[in-house]
Parts: C-alpha cells; structure tokens; sequence
C-alpha cells in the first residue's frame, strides 16, 4: 500500500531505473532457460520462472552485485513498477473470468474456496502462537496471529491461472473450480486484512466506504465509456492507443487514490475488469493487448521476483529456521489439502480430483508477501520475515511440482468427456466452436447459434474462430509512421477487411442478442489448418465444431464452389476432430427468408430434423433438441421408415399443426422390425414418449421404399422449412438411401446431406449436418 507513498526518490535517478532494468531483464533470461530445462520433464512455466528467482537471489546477498545490481533506493522504483503491473493483471484477469460459470455453480465454488480457507486459518491460528514465540516476535500478539491465519488461508489466483494454462486443464470442470475457488479465497482475504489494517483508525472507515463508490462509478463509468468507443469507428478493428490509454488511465489513478487512502487496490482492480463490458472492440483490444504482454513479461517478472527476494543461504544455515519453515509448510499443506478433501467428499467429487484441487488451493503469491511485509512493519525482524518467506516460496514450488504430476498421471480427470451431445442432459453446458473463414458465412453461424442458445435451462458457450489463410505477406511500401496502426503486430495483419467485418457482425449480434460470443483465430496454411481447429476444440473441450460449407448460394439460387482448402480442411476437420461435427450450408436466400433471417426476424422458423438411423442422425435429434427450446422455432422430426404392403398405402403424418395422425399406429411403426436397428427404435420410442405425446415437438413419418422416394419426399417438403437437420452418415447400406449415391459431388456431407447440398436440388432452406463423434475414425464414413 505504500507503493505510492514512494513514487520518486530523491538521489540518483538513472542507477535505480537501471538496475531495475538489470534485474528484469536477468529474471527474463534466467527463467526462461529454467522453462525450457525443466518443460521437459513437465514441469510449469510459474514453477521455472520462481525457481530461476531462487538462483538468483543468494547474488542479491553478495556485496558487490548488491552495491551496483540492487541498490537500496531501487526498491522504490520496483515497487511502483509493481504496483503497475499487479493493478492491470488483476484487471485482465476480472476480464477473462468466466462468470456465468460461477453463478451456475455459486454453492459448489464457494464450498471448496471456504473448504480449505477455513482449515487454514483453523491451523494457522494453532502454529502461530507457537512461531510467535520461535520467532521472538515484538510485535502484537493478535496482529501477527492473525496475519498467519491469512497466509495459511490465502491462495494465489495469478498462480492458479498460470497453472491451469500451461497445463492444459483451464476448460476442464476441475480447472475452472480452481480458477473461480482462487480468485475466491484471494478476494476475502485481501478484504479482510483490508479491514484488519485500518480498522484501528476510524477516519478510515468512511473512507472504505469511498473506496467501494470509487469502484462503482469506475464500473459505470467504463459501461459508457465501452459503448461510446465500440461505436466511433466501425471500420477500425482495435481501439488507438490514446482511447486505450483513457481506459487504463482511469484504472490507474482511482487504484492510487485508494492505496493513498490506506487500502489495497487489487479488489477494485478485479471488480472493474469483471464487470467490464465484454462485447465489442473495447474489451478485444484489451484482451489482445494486455494479455500479450502480461502474460509473456510481467507473470515470468512477479513469479521470479517473489524467489528473488529470499535468502536460502541464511534460512539453511540454522536448524531451527528450518525447522520452523518444514512446519509452516507441513501445516500449510495439510490444511489445504484436508479441508478440501472434506468438501469433496460432501459433494461426491472423487477423490483424485479432491487432492488435486487441494494442492492447487496451497499455491502462494503476492498477498502473501503483502500479509508478511504488513508484518513486518509491526517490529518483526529480518530474521523472522525471511523464514516466513521462504516458506511460502518453497510450499509454491512444492505444490506447483506435485501438481504438474498428477496432472500427468491423472489424465482421465482432465479428459474430454462431453465429445458428443446426444449422451449429455438437456441441463448440461454445451460448449460449441463455430469456425468462419470469411463474413459470408457469418450469418448462418451466428443463426445457429442463437437457436442454442434459446433455452435459460441448457446452459451454452459459443467460441467463433476465424480462419485465415496464411499466404506469402507482401511487403507494404507505407512507411512504418504512416500505418494507421503501427503498434500492431504482424500477426494482427492478417485477416484484412474480412476480420473487421466479422467483428462488425458479431458486435451487432452480441448488441442485439446479449449473447456473448468468445472469439479465438487461427492462422495457417491450409494443409495444416484443421490441426488448429482440432487443437482447439480439445483444449476449450467443446462438445461439437461448426464448419461453413466451402460453397456459397449466388443471386440465381444455384451453389458456387469457393476455395478449394476450405473444403480440404473441413474434409480433415470431419476425419480427426476430438468432438462432433457440423457442416452448415447456407441456402433459401433468393426465394424465402432463411434459417439465417432468425436473428433479424421476430416470426417463427420452421426446422425439420430427417431421421434415417445410425448415430449422426440420433445426434441431429440432440441438437435439434437443444434448438427447439428457442422461442421463435418450431421443430419437426421426420422420420423415414422403409415401406410395406400394410403401410405403403396409409402414409399417416402428424404434427401439432394441425396434421393428423394415429397414436397406435406410430407407436407400431416404432417397434416394428423394420425399423434400422434396436438402438434407433429404443432412442425414438424413448423421444417420443417424452416430447411428442407432450406436444413439444411435431412428429412425421413418411415410408419410402428405396432411395428414389426419398428423393422425392425431400422435395416435397422442400419448400415448408427454412432449416433441415440431418446425420451424415453411419446406417451401413440402408435401404432407404440405395441410389442416392450415385450422383453424388461431395461425398463427405454424406448420402442424404449430399443430395440437399446438391445444386440441381431445388431446396430453400439451409442444412445442417451434424457427426457424431466415435472414438475410433478410420477415414471418411460412406453410406
């Protein structure tokens, strides 16, 4: 809290920026030849980027590096540059929290946060009457216990978080509990030794008060501040840097003024950035540009620093300093890792995923050392403050080690699970990845996405990646002060206009829909771009991928081929994605409003789901379930059963429009022999016992004898319904598709959804066609 107190030293001033520069720069290197070394064996970039501090701070003790490396006034400047940097990672990371997440598990997140807080603060309170004495400490009795109680209960999110990404756990259930129980504990502890410092003085209660409408007028102020920004320039794909500059101006001097006042600054920094405005360019340029740099130069920077700053040497040179800091880090551990395990099993979390959440829950950061340096100022001496920082560097180190571990050997906890919809419950979170590779195929996405998200009871995440074609960068003949954005990098070329008006799209979508849609991007050549989209489904473990048709509806109605590598990667996309797959093929647009007019459009769409048997076409029912809880569609399955002499002649359809139908006879058709096999007829009697008989959805049956009838049942519906659903593939030689095949063009929509993607096909309405995913693929699945 003193950071500011201190913001200029009165001697000197280029040796302290240098040095301070010297000592960033040799954490930078020595961490990152730790990372690279210990990456191998699998350990963490934050466990390098600590351990290469702990090598560097027994120099910070010899009198030579000390007098010219770190001298005593140089301190003052690192701790301003720390104070910068702790306020904008504590923004971003508000930014980047998931928070609809957390307010659908409130009760599951809070008990694992409390689970170990309690427990800790129930051991830290029995060790520091102890350590109290050990330490000879000068200091208030009930202050420094309870300063310990903090320590033990304190958990690091910045830790956590880092943890979580460089080992590949974030979108895992396990990973976001941590994530949300960190930032938890982290919070309430650092509001309770907020309380605790100042609650001697009662001038400063008021000023507590301040404080919290100082974060309230900075929340609202920033609502507007986005709104206004977001719609200045529409042409524009970031914000300039003097309105960026605003933006963290704002968060910079209100964070000083509460500092001033005595209290500390990372609530109100966290709070701003969580309930900062999500959509829109505002909150992607600060994502893009805060996250690059926070995450690549100042986490390494505050991860090595906290080794920096202890003294090793001198805390294994006596056997009662080690002593003391064994026991801070046995009880440390054993809190964390017994209360949590307490909550696990009251909540039927198993216990692998119990341990491992306690040893996530044990990781120290910067509160720590706060707590600590609190202590200090209180008369306690060097002595005592270095045992107890070496026990919170070391328990960090040894917690982030065993849980690089288990996350290596306990891969199933980690595992993509939901891979496919048709096994998960309607209240369960489907996470969906829609790819676009140009604004084109905008509308239709962001259509289907509305659809699922309909429903408040079925909980959805939307990531949009937008994939680019990496070609050979022509060098621009403008000077670099004559772009318009020369702080941009490389990377950020790509894309061109196509990348603003996807942005556009979206912005408006989000603005109109209060959906918000995470964006993510790719950019690769094409042989290798389906890697990306792979790799990023497995890591965001999402549950289906949605892919644009590589061809594209002209003015007369008819189907132009686009690129080439867009239908080569949706080809590899199908044969190796870790989830489902759907192909969207935009069609309707000339003749009758199409599936992509629901966002525009308040009227009703007719959706129909064609159901032949086999898996894909039973995952096509569990995603047209999932859009049938929109409001503004309206569901049909039509199923295609194989014609006999006692039904050919009485091809009885229903709906709850008004069609009419035989309850007995469907019922019979249901589980009669022909139907394509016992799955098929179990998952149909089961659906429509549940949803049709309730009148949810309409329900028809049509009976075709061969492939030729179910052509021309295709077009008779063809123009009733402004989107068709259907499975790709996977019923073997089914007599209702014999002959469909041999006019085929793009074998990889499969026999029916080639056909309805067929140009000479007269369809208006848009198709999906959905994959289920196998665990085994061996190549493209033919009908």
């Amino acid at each position: 809290m003193d950071a500011t107190h201190n913001m200029f030293c009165n001697k000197d001033l280029v040796n302290p920026l240098n040095s301070m520069g010297m000592q960033v720069s040799c954490i930078l290197v020595v961490s990152h030849f730790f990372n690279v070394v210990l990456r191998t064996v699998g350990q963490p970039g934050p466990i390098a980027q600590i351990m290469a501090g702990l090598v560097l701070g027994p120099m910070s003790h010899v009198s030579y590096i000390k007098d010219i490396f770190f001298p005593a006034n140089s301190m003052n400047y690192y701790e301003v540059v720390s104070f910068f940097c702790r306020i904008n990672f504590m923004f971003l990371f508000g930014l980047e929290m998931n928070i609809q997440y957390t307010k659908r598990h409130f009760r599951l997140v809070t008990l694992v946060a409390c689970g170990g807080a309690i427990m800790g603060a129930i051991f830290g309170l029995s060790v520091s009457f102890y350590l109290y004495e050990e330490l000879d400490i000068n200091s208030s009795m009930p202050y420094f216990c309870t300063i310990i109680m903090l320590v033990v209960a304190y958990t690091s999110s910045p830790m956590v978080i880092r943890l979580a990404a460089d080992l590949r756990f974030a979108a895992s259930d396990v990973g976001r509990i941590a994530v949300s129980a960190a930032l938890f504990t982290e919070m309430v502890c650092l509001l309770l030794f907020n309380m605790m410092v100042n609650w001697k003085r009662l001038h400063d209660v008021p000023r507590g008060f301040c404080c919290l409408l100082i974060t309230t007028l900075v929340t609202f102020m920033n609502r507007y501040l986005a709104i206004w920004f977001n719609a200045r320039d529409k042409n524009q794909k970031y914000l300039k840097a003097p309105e960026l500059l605003l933006i963290l101006f704002v968060l910079l001097t209100t964070s000083m003024v509460i500092e001033i006042w005595g209290y500390n600054s990372i609530i109100h920094c966290f709070l701003v950035g969580l309930f900062f405005p999500k959509e829109g360019k505002t909150a992607r340029t600060l994502l893009h540009k805060l996250g690059y740099s926070i995450y690549n130069f100042v986490l390494p920077v505050y991860f090595g620093y906290m080794g920096l700053q202890c003294d090793l040497i001198n805390v294994f040179k006596s056997l009662d300093k080690i002593a003391n800091t064994a026991i801070m880090i046995l009880l440390s551990i054993g809190s964390k890792l017994g209360g949590t395990l307490l909550v696990c099993r009251y909540l039927h979390i198993p216990t692998s995923e119990g341990i491992f959440l306690g040893f996530l829950m044990n990781t120290r950061g910067y509160a720590d050392v706060l707590f600590i340096a609190a202590a200090a100022k209180q008369n306690l001496d060097t002595e005592a403050y270095n045992v107890l920082l070496v026990a919170i560097v070391l328990n960090t180190i040894i917690s982030g080690i065993i849980v690089s571990f288990l996350a290596r050997g306990e891969e199933k906890m980690f595992s993509h699970n939901h891979t496919a919809i048709e096994p998960q419950k309607m209240e369960d979170e489907l996470r969906i990845l829609a790819c676009v590779y140009d604004p084109r195929q905008v509308s239709a996405i962001l259509a289907t996405v509305l659809a699922i998200h309909g429903s408040r009871t079925s909980p959805s995440t939307t990531y949009l990646m937008h994939l680019i074609e990496l070609v050979k960068k022509i060098k621009s003949n403008l000077l670099y002060h004559e772009k318009e954005n020369g702080d941009l990098s490389d990377d950020d070329d790509y894309g061109g206009n196509d990348v603003v008006e996807i942005n556009n799209s979206l912005d408006v979508f989000t603005s109109d829909t209060k959906i918000l849609v995470h964006q993510k991007r790719a950019v690769s050549s094409f042989p290798s771009l389906y890697e990306d989209v792979c790799n990023e489904a497995e890591d965001l473990q999402v549950s289906i991928i949605i892919l644009p048709f590589h061809k594209h509806q002209r003015i007369d109605g008819k189907l132009e081929s686009g690129k080439e590598g867009i239908r080569i990667t949706n080809q590899k996309v199908l044969r190796h994605a870790p989830c489902s797959v759907g192909v969207i093929i935009e069609r309707g647009l000339t003749k009758v409003p199409g599936f992509s007019q629901l966002i525009a459009s308040d009227g009703m769409q007719n959706v129909a789901t064609l159901f032949f048997g086999g898996p894909d076409d039973r995952e096509a029912i569990a995603w047209s379930l999932r859009i049938s809880k929109c409001p503004r569609v309206n569901l049909t399955i039509i199923r295609f059963l194989l014609s006999s002499s006692s039904s050919s002649s009485s091809h009885n359809e229903h709906n709850d429009n008004g069609v009419q139908f035989d309850e007995k006879e469907i019922l019979m058709s249901l589980s009669g022999e022909e139907t394509v096999n016992e799955i098929d007829n179990t998952f149909m009697v089961d659906f429509y016992n549940r949803y049709v008989t309730s009148g949810q959805i309409g329900y028809v049956e049509k009976f075709v004898t061969d492939g030729r009838q179910t052509v021309e049942s295709l077009k008779e519906i063809g123009d009733m319904y402004s989107l068709f659903v259907v499975g790709r593939g996977g019923r073997g030689n089914s007599s209702l598709t014999i002959g469909m095949s041999d006019w085929e063009e793009c074998p990889e929509l499969g026999t029916v959804g080639d056909v309805l993607a067929s140009s000479d096909f007269d369809i208006h309405g848009s198709v999906l066609i959905i994959q289920q995913h196998r665990d085994v693929k061996k190549g493209l699945i033919h009908d």
